[in-house]
């Protein structure tokens, strides 16, 4: 595979991501008959770029966090946490690790059809606190979401250049990280 290296600077760090040059060329018609499965993951978002950079140098000492949508898995790493791959579709094993602390999603809201499982999803990962950390460039289907979840969610808007990032808490939380 023809990989290139992104170097993503950070607060006082820099990350080293390597991703396909070519996301196109990683396009499968047999998966995209299937499930409308497109290679999002081989690109290096703004949004998700906004996210890590948010993460970085915040204290996340133990802080159950877990990723959505994680792409290259950037905020993830920015976090300093392992992986697992989870179709929302069958989250049964994020679930089970439930409750987070801190969800992270970039970028998650490209279709319309993402709101009802996020929507669904959400209230499984948490407790009665928690934080979503959703990062995202103004997509269309951003606010169905947070209209359908402005009940029992607290909200504060970070803009991040062409990106917003919106930190969501659940009614009487606490921030995971400050």
């Amino acid at each position: 595979m023809d990989l290139v290296e992104e170097s993503v600077p950070l607060r006082g760090v820099a990350l080293s991501v390597l991703r396909p040059r070519d996301a196109e060329a990683l396009l499968d018609e047999h998966a995209f008959e299937h499930e409308e499965y497109l290679p999002y993951w081989a690109e290096l978002w703004p949004s998700g770029v906004a996210l890590a950079r948010r993460l970085a140098g915040r204290s996340l000492r133990g802080a159950r966090v877990l990723e959505l949508g994680c792409g290259l898995g950037l905020p993830s790493l920015a976090a300093a946490l392992e992986t697992a791959l989870v179709d929302w579709a069958e989250p049964s094993l994020l679930v089970e690790r439930a409750p987070w602390d801190l969800v992270l999603a970039a970028d998650v809201l490209y279709e319309r059809r993402n709101v009802a499982p996020l929507l669904d999803l959400l209230p499984r990962l948490f407790a009665e606190r928690g934080e979503l950390w959703l990062a995202d460039p103004g997509r269309a289907p951003l606010d169905d979401f947070l209209a359908a979840l402005a009940d029992g969610w607290k909200r504060r808007d970070e803009a991040a250049g062409r990106v917003a990032v919106h930190r969501l808490m659940r009614a009487g939380a606490h921030s995971a990280a400050q």
